[in-house]
């Protein structure tokens, strides 16, 4: 009698990362964009007009690009990752591992991933950590087990507070954390199945690319 592989669980709505900081500079730049070359365009003269619209062109995808469009999309099955100018669908089988250093990453099959839209603070990072320095240091600072009791403190209060309530993490941390949750949880599932795949955003390509050569050619002969 054949063993039947028990059914995956359902896949529930993706969770969604991106980075608030980077949208609201996203939208700011883009309404003085907006103002300085629409106020060039309806007073501008001669091949003002043009120039203005051409850099319009030309920069309106890639500040999209670069601060609205990042983020990252992830489910029990699979890891998408929407990059500047790349998507990146990585079911949980071939992922190896996602990882925050100087930035989020995300390794599979050979290859590196960087996560845009989940930005690496070392400020934020050492200040997450700096109260567990804190407590952990009551007794790594050449203070003597009777010094600290003449004082009202245990001898291991610190290492016992840091033990129970463990260093803090910071923004990136965490999101790393639970991605990797779900990749160690998701690997095994049939829908995780698959090898990675990698998709130009020629939506954003080819705008900035023919914004910037009609600016070139408007310079060039102006």
């Amino acid at each position: 009698m054949s063993s039947q592989q028990p059914p995956d669980e359902p896949v529930y709505d993706d969770r969604v990362y991106r980075s608030p900081m980077a949208i609201v500079t996203g939208v700011l730049m883009l309404a003085l964009v907006a103002w300085l070359c629409g106020d060039a365009v309806l007073r501008g003269e001669g091949g003002t007009r043009w120039v203005a619209l051409a850099i319009a062109v030309c920069a309106v995808p890639l500040i999209v690009a670069f601060t609205i469009r990042p983020a990252v999309f992830a489910n029990d099955d699979r890891l998408r990752v929407r990059n500047p100018f790349r998507v990146i669908e990585l079911p949980w089988a071939a992922v190896d591992t996602v990882r925050a250093g100087y930035s989020a990453e995300v390794l599979a099959e050979g290859s590196t991933y960087q996560l845009w839209s989940v930005p690496v603070s070392l400020r934020e990072r050492k200040k997450a950590q700096r109260p567990y320095s804190r407590r952990g240091g009551l007794t790594g600072k050449g203070l003597s087990p009777d010094h600290l009791a003449g004082k009202g403190l245990s001898p291991d209060r610190g290492r016992a507070g840091a033990a129970v309530d463990g260093p803090q993490r910071a923004g990136a941390d965490k999101v790393v954390d639970e991605l990797r949750e779900l990749a160690e949880r998701g690997a095994s599932r049939t829908g995780a199945r698959g090898d990675v795949s990698v998709r130009w955003s020629f939506e954003i390509i080819v705008p900035a690319v023919i914004g910037a050569v009609a600016l070139i050619v408007l310079l060039a002969t102006g």
